[in-house]
């Protein structure tokens, strides 16, 4: 049972710790590979799915009119999907501007863009969600990478934002910069595991059509891989989204975005064996599959310690502190209800959170459940 213990506690360990520093000692011994970026205009369309989005559409319309990029090289289409609110009147608003609308009856986010990728005349597809807000020279960075000849996707960098538009620094935005961190790394290894999905952009002859339940976010960058071309991330192209209103909301979102992402590994599973590379194979079981089931890992260090509890001290204190955390992450959910925050207590929660949330989407996986329609974000 100790094994079984220590086991646990390593891949945990692994999983938030071990893989970026293993990934970061290959990029210092091997050398980093660069992205030989330039600046570079080609046409580009800006992919828009929306559903009942009339709060935030018309805005992000006017920031993706207003960036820093050549007008008559840039397509704006948003694709409703089956609206029942304006959203579709305020599209129209903008035909004079050259903004275009697609309408589908309801059949989720990957169908709407694969309706639209046939209307697109960019060589360069930008996905953005419709309440994505850009920093105006973000398109430019993401084409730059684009310029090289190996990279085929790249995405930019997310940053939560209160409803003034400021930073927060919250568990969410917290888990959000370690994943730029972690994107920072691999690109310098070759290629990113995730992306963000708000702000990419990839080549329009990689892009194959999906099924209606797979997720575009998740897909799209291994079928670029797949194709022996790199995904990479761009820190300088800054995307803005509203954090969500609160613990729940943000639960609800992890366990959908989790579900989706258990069947994006199953099917393209052959990556893990070494379809893309083997160091690729490597990155996407740690960053990945790993990450996903990082839940078990803490059952299973829970369940261990527990039974250790009479053999040795240093058990017992153990136990003793993960009870603490548990109890931190639930004060935390309870201190939120009363609009109050403990940053520490909140970050516990959030990795908490974000652990249960990927167990439930597991075994909504295994039972064969998916999803293929989504609802709005509830920014705050």
């Amino acid at each position: 049972m100790e094994i079984v213990f220590w086991l646990a506690i390593a891949a945990i360990f692994y999983v938030y710790i071990g893989y970026p520093c293993c990934a970061s000692l290959i990029v210092i011994f091997r050398g980093p590979r660069i992205v030989r970026k330039k600046a570079w205009t080609p046409r580009v369309t800006i992919l828009i799915a929306a559903y009942n989005e009339e709060r935030d559409i018309a805005k992000t319309i006017e920031n993706k009119l207003a960036l820093e990029y050549p007008a008559d090289c840039l397509e704006i289409i948003v694709i409703s999907d089956g609206s029942t609110d304006r959203t579709d009147e305020i599209v129209l608003s903008y035909r004079d501007k050259g903004v275009r609308l697609l309408r589908q009856e309801r059949a989720g986010k990957t169908a709407a863009l694969n309706a639209a990728i046939g209307e697109a005349g960019g060589e360069i597809i930008v996905f953005s969600d419709a309440n994505s807000i850009y920093s105006r020279d973000a398109l430019q960075h993401l084409v730059s990478n684009l310029a090289a000849e190996d990279v085929g996707y790249v995405t930019g960098k997310m940053v939560y934002t209160d409803a003034a538009g400021n930073p927060v620094g919250d568990g969410c935005s917290a888990y959000m910069r370690y994943e730029n961190f972690l994107r920072s790394i691999e690109t310098r290894l070759g290629s990113i595991v995730g992306v963000d999905g708000g702000i990419d952009a990839m080549r329009k002859k990689l892009y194959s059509p999906l099924r209606p339940d797979m997720l575009p976010d998740f897909v799209l960058p291994l079928r670029v891989i797949e194709q022996g071309y790199r995904v990479v991330y761009e820190p300088r192209a800054v995307l803005k989204e509203q954090s969500l209103e609160s613990s729940a909301d943000e639960y609800g979102m992890r366990v959908r975005v989790c579900l989706r992402s258990w069947w994006a590994i199953f099917q393209m599973r052959h990556l893990l064996w070494g379809k893309g590379g083997l160091l690729f194979a490597w990155q996407f079981w740690s960053h990945k599959v790993l990450r996903y089931s990082c839940f078990l890992f803490f059952v299973i260090a829970y369940v261990a310690n527990g039974l250790l509890l009479a053999t040795h001290w240093l058990y017992g204190i153990l136990f003793i502190l993960q009870n603490l955390g548990y109890l931190g992450a639930w004060l935390a959910y309870e201190f939120e209800k009363q609009g109050r925050s403990v940053p520490l207590l909140y970050y516990i929660q959030y990795i908490v959170l974000i652990n249960v949330a990927s167990g439930q989407a597991f075994f909504r996986f295994l039972s064969g459940r998916k999803l293929t329609l989504w609802t709005p974000r509830k920014g705050g």
